[in-house]
């Protein structure tokens, strides 16, 4: 006879790794933030952000963005292999062996449970070779100082490292979009570098999103 117990065995259905109450636990005692998984997490203030700003300005001038780029990308490999070890022994399978809608929606409540926002992919683009990430409400874009181009490098050096990595090919990310200029969304586009230097100068002519994107699929053919 099979019993209820047979019928459950091994078929644990996972929910929201990244779900708020049970992602993030913390010590009002010893002032220590952690993850599920025991990893420490580090609280940063506005003032905090607005400071680094600041004094990258200060130090280095017109190359505080490649600075923060840099930051972002080094921060981004590290946050690729704790993404998918993570999910992966929650969800007990790999992320080759996951469902793409599965794994965007691991990625959207990621970005969400740290902080940085609401996240996007869209995929509409990648039989161009592109792909495009959209966020909202992003803490740098809210505090960066005053600029005439995007200003969210520290983002776009994590995407660019974390989707190199994903994909095993050297990416480049360059942002079209950005709240700190009224935006409704920050926009990213992903691609090979040489594929996407010609939008830097149309960005520079403060091209719109959807112009930018058709003329980069438009050259690519």
């Amino acid at each position: 006879m099979i019993t209820v117990a047979d019928l459950i065995k091994d078929e644990r259905l996972p929910g929201n790794y990244f779900a708020f109450d049970a992602y993030i636990q913390g010590d009002f005692e010893s002032g220590l933030l952690e993850n599920r998984h025991g990893d420490r997490l580090i609280a940063i203030p506005d003032t905090l952000i607005q400071s680094i700003y600041t004094a990258l300005n200060q130090e280095t001038g017109q190359a505080s963005g490649v600075v923060l780029a840099n930051c972002g990308r080094w921060w981004g490999k590290n946050f690729y292999a704790r993404f998918i070890e993570q999910v992966s022994e929650y969800y007990s399978k790999p992320i080759n062996e996951m469902e793409m809608v599965e794994f965007t929606q691991c990625l959207r409540q990621c970005w969400k449970a740290h902080g940085w926002g609401t996240f996007e992919l869209d995929l509409s683009y990648y039989q161009q070779g592109f792909l495009v990430v959209k966020t909202q409400n992003s803490p740098y874009a809210k505090q960066a100082p005053q600029s005439k181009r995007p200003v969210c490098h520290f983002e776009a050096g994590i995407l660019r490292a974390f989707f190199s990595q994903l994909t095993g090919r050297e990416l480049h990310c360059l942002q079209t979009t950005c709240e700190s200029l009224g935006a409704e969304y920050n926009h990213f586009v992903l691609g090979l570098a040489q594929r996407i230097k010609p939008a830097d100068a149309w960005l520079e002519e403060q091209q719109e999103h959807e112009i930018i994107m058709h003329r980069l699929c438009n050259s690519s053919n």
